[in-house]
């Protein structure tokens, strides 16, 4: 279930729009609960291409995402996840 984009940017980024990227994450909700865990996470940059140590990198993006510390990723929190994936996981996200 890799990242399905429209095209690379010319410095090599993904590119996809924020409903492609929600949609994108979705996927992984495999409770169904509107929550991204940090498991569920892992599991998303695994499949994604982000190499090895998954937890860990899934652990420091929940902590660094996770507004209300509840340990998830809401949809309140997806933008802070957005962000985080264009500065640390070779994403762009357009803003249209």
């Amino acid at each position: 279930m890799a990242i399905k984009t429209r095209a690379y940017s010319v410095d090599g980024k993904r590119e996809m729009t924020i409903d492609e990227f929600k949609r994108w994450l979705k996927k992984f909700d495999a409770d169904k609960d509107g929550r991204i865990s940090r498991d569920q996470l892992a599991n998303a940059i695994r499949v994604s291409n982000g190499g090895w140590f998954t937890r860990r990198k899934s652990k420091r993006i929940i902590r660094s995402v996770d507004a209300n510390g509840s340990g998830f990723i809401d949809d309140n929190e997806i933008k802070n996840l957005a962000e985080f994936a264009e500065k640390h996981l070779n994403v762009r996200i357009l803003h249209w």
